[in-house]
């Protein structure tokens, strides 16, 4: 009770905060939280500083470890409880070997681990609106779950190609998220989010050569990101990108310093959010004609 409570007044804190929109209408936020295994858990130190700044947070969603920890925070979970798992997970925690044509891992048993953080098991039970992001392997799109069950739509959006099995869930054959929506802004904006921040783990490149498959998998996808610009970077408002490009996809060990960089990216970012809450609806909308007609030049 005592944590529904803390999350309750922080709620309204953050609603009273921001009451003083210029055109009397307080932008809803979405947040959208991106892929990176280990490198996720810098999304803790995010939400820790748009807490401690009174930030509302109307929807969320998430890709891939971003799902994980959206769905976590939205149902309620304390971030010191997140923070507190997040350093002793282990791979042995939602992935086991196995031999297949289609992967070398299954992601089963992320629905248990999900657990470990909270009681929840549907979309309803969810305190903030929550959207999870996977992509369609035979359509080539996105594909966002908003409803029913979270364990199924989890595995979908954690599915990394290569690593782990591919998820069939209604009628679609899924994968990871990242594919489609590094980061998810498109789904927060489809909720009805006014202000969309993303949050962006670039998983960058490192100097030494890679050591086995998973590694040479992970960094060909950095590279064909690299050059590639998806729509959810259209959709984003304010870009959130902490500085965990050389952590590895299982260091969960390093918790300590993501939950760092994830706070201080987000303080770097604390004006720019202050400042698009203050200018209302209205000028947030102007303020995102004006770029897409000066990216258009």
């Amino acid at each position: 009770m005592a944590s529904i409570s803390r999350w309750v007044n922080r709620a309204v804190r953050g609603l009273r905060s921001f009451a003083y929109a210029e055109d009397g209408e307080r932008p809803k936020v979405g947040l959208a939280l991106g892929g990176g295994f280990a490198r996720g858990i810098a999304h803790i130190g995010v939400l820790r500083v748009l807490e401690e700044n009174h930030i509302p947070i109307d929807y969320i969603a998430g890709t891939s470890v971003g799902a994980l920890v959206a769905a976590t925070y939205a149902s309620g979970t304390p971030l010191d409880v997140m923070q507190h798992q997040g350093r002793e997970t282990r791979f042995r925690d939602f992935g086991r070997w196995t031999l297949s044509r289609m992967g070398m891992a299954t992601n089963a048993r992320l629905e248990e681990f999900l657990h470990k953080f909270t009681p929840a098991n549907s979309f309803s039970e969810m305190r903030i609106p929550l959207s999870i992001v996977a992509t369609d392997l035979v359509t080539g799109k996105s594909v966002h779950f908003t409803d029913g069950e979270i364990g199924p739509a989890l595995r979908a959006s954690c599915a990394y190609p290569g690593l782990f099995l591919p998820v069939e869930y209604r009628g679609h054959v899924l994968a990871d998220g990242f594919l489609t929506e590094a980061a998810p802004a498109t789904a927060v904006r489809e909720m009805g989010a006014d202000l969309v921040i993303s949050v962006y783990l670039d998983p960058g490149l490192l100097d030494e050569k890679p050591r086995n498959t998973i590694e040479i998998i992970s960094r060909s996808f950095s590279i064909i990101q690299a050059y590639l610009v998806q729509p959810w970077r259209v959709e984003t408002d304010i870009l959130i990108e902490p500085d965990v490009h050389h952590v590895l996809w299982y260091e969960f060990e390093k918790t300590p310093l993501l939950v760092a960089a994830g706070e201080t990216a987000a303080r770097q970012a604390l004006p720019k959010i202050k400042a698009a809450l203050r200018a209302g609806i209205s000028g947030l909308a102007r303020a995102r004609q004006e770029a897409r007609l000066g990216a258009g030049k």
